[in-house]
């Protein structure tokens, strides 16, 4: 088994590729839930400069929850919460929050909750040889603006003792979830077509490593298969410097000639961005960023649906029919109406479940007003935004 290996030891056998799949599918007890937030950082003064990182870093506070802090290539701020049962995770999260928002505030910035950003051209701040790498083979313009410009809410799930069922729900959900939260539409100021602009710029990407995992039957094998048939990125040389990988080979041609390391298949590993991911636990990687103060509904919906049996029941007779429509979710959003009535029956199976997981009042109503606000009407966030467009000079809290 590959759990065996050490990280430089060579693998040249399809099995021990298996091994490591296995590994991000473990199973065991558990409802936990792990929040991903990144965030987009203005100048309040001036919405178009790029702030730097060490700007930002230098103004955040100790945070009170607990949460991670990290910058992705372009500058965005991003926030990891602790881990932990729905309430105590939103809540913690929510704290931290709440404490660099006030923190960039004092010192003239705004933090802005949109999928991409609307306002500025990709500009790379992080120079690390992997972002290099990365830079070099994803190319412009998507692989500079899915560096740079976009940001997310990922939520991360247990697998419980039934991964597969899990698994299987997330991806099933995916675009109504995705056409629900689509908030990127604008691009340097102007309508990209798009409700979710960050989904588009994925698409465009090597499909290899950011098409759906396919969903059916066994997801070892499924994920397998998706790891052995993606193109590699890079590999690391004996001195541990990163090498690009250019000539288009796959893990599967790498195998068959040279093999590679343990370390260089975890890591190609992180390479690759399905919108859903097995990683030891469940990432929901397709929810586009959303307003500061109304992220908690993303994640208590995606936590209801996975892992709520009777909720996922319901959600799937009507998200179960929408399942290969990423494209549609991505482009239309709810003006689709064949998302928004399965957004509507996905919502409320979430709001029959909320109370059954613990979830506070204050909460569920979040949830609810979130619906009355966007899924009832087919409006998705993306839609206020192009209704609404903001001086770029003045941007506002939570959105530019």
């Amino acid at each position: 088994m590959t759990s065996r290996l050490t990280e430089s030891a060579l693998i040249r056998d399809v099995a021990e590729v298996e091994g490591f799949a296995r590994e991000c599918f473990q199973a065991g007890p558990g409802e936990r839930v792990g929040v991903e937030l990144e965030f987009l950082v203005f100048d309040r003064a001036d919405a178009g400069r790029a702030v730097p990182v060490g700007e930002i870093a230098g103004v955040l506070p100790e945070l009170p929850g607990g949460s991670r802090v990290t910058f992705e290539p372009g500058g965005q701020l991003e926030l990891s919460g602790p881990p932990g049962g729905l309430p105590d995770a939103i809540t913690r999260l929510a704290a931290d929050v709440h404490a660099v928002e006030e923190a960039l505030r004092d010192a003239g910035l705004c933090l802005t909750g949109v999928g991409m950003d609307p306002v500025r051209p990709p500009r790379r701040q992080n120079t690390e040889p992997r972002y290099e790498v990365m830079a070099e083979y994803l190319g412009v313009p998507y692989g500079a603006l899915m560096m740079c410009s976009t940001a997310s809410v990922q939520v991360n799930l247990d697998f419980g003792d039934r991964p597969e069922v899990r698994w299987e729900r997330a991806h099933l959900l995916g675009p109504v979830l995705t056409a629900a939260f689509a908030n990127s539409p604008l691009r340097e100021g102007r309508p990209t077509g798009w409700m979710s602009g960050r989904q588009a710029v994925w698409e465009n990407l090597d499909p290899t490593r950011t098409a759906p995992v396919p969903h059916a039957g066994d997801p070892v094998a499924a994920w397998t298969r998706y790891l052995l048939d993606s193109r590699l990125m890079l590999v690391h040389d004996p001195g541990g410097r990163c090498r690009p990988v250019r000539d288009g080979s796959t893990v599967r041609d790498r195998l068959a000639t040279s093999g590679l390391t343990r370390a260089d298949l975890t890591y190609h590993a992180t390479t690759l961005f399905p919108p859903v991911r097995p990683r030891g636990w469940l990432e929901i990687r397709y929810l586009d960023a959303q307003h500061p103060a109304r992220w908690p509904v993303c994640v208590a919906v995606a936590h209801a649906l996975v892992i709520d049996d009777k909720a996922a029941d319901a959600a799937l007779d009507a998200a179960g029919p929408c399942a290969d429509l990423w494209h549609r979710a991505a482009r239309d959003g709810l003006a689709d109406t064949e998302l928004r009535r399965a957004a509507e029956e996905c919502f409320r199976a979430a709001l029959d479940a909320l109370p059954r997981l613990g979830a506070p009042s204050a909460l569920t109503r979040e949830v609810a007003a979130f619906a009355d606000r966007h899924v009832t009407p087919g409006r998705s966030p993306a839609a206020a935004l192009l209704d609404a467009p903001r001086h770029p000079a003045r941007p506002t809290e939570g959105h530019p």
